[in-house]
């Protein structure tokens, strides 16, 4: 990957430069990359690599982590259906 410039906390990126440099971070999160770790490759905060990427054109990936996804003991969604506590019994 090409190097990136280290920039300080508050200094403005403008023109071919911004637009080298949002390439280069779409480049990265395209092969896979989180912003996260573009962030930590970079030192870039995660305001300023969503920013240079949006300008570039990106389409944001879904969220990361364990969300819809079942667990690995396939109890995922089943929370409270477990047992019969709480269930009303019929009458006969």
């Amino acid at each position: 990957m090409a190097k990136t410039p280290e920039l300080a906390r508050n200094q403005r990126v403008t023109g071919a430069e911004r637009t080298k440099l949002g390439n280069e971070l779409l480049k990265r999160y395209q092969k896979g990359a989180s912003i996260r770790e573009i962030c930590a490759e970079t030192g870039y905060s995660i305001g300023r690599v969503r920013r240079l990427l949006v300008d570039a054109g990106v389409e944001f990936r879904g969220r990361g982590g364990t969300q819809g996804r079942s667990r690995k003991d396939g109890t995922a969604g089943t929370a409270g259906t477990a047992g019969t506590a709480g269930t009303a019994k019929s009458a006969s």
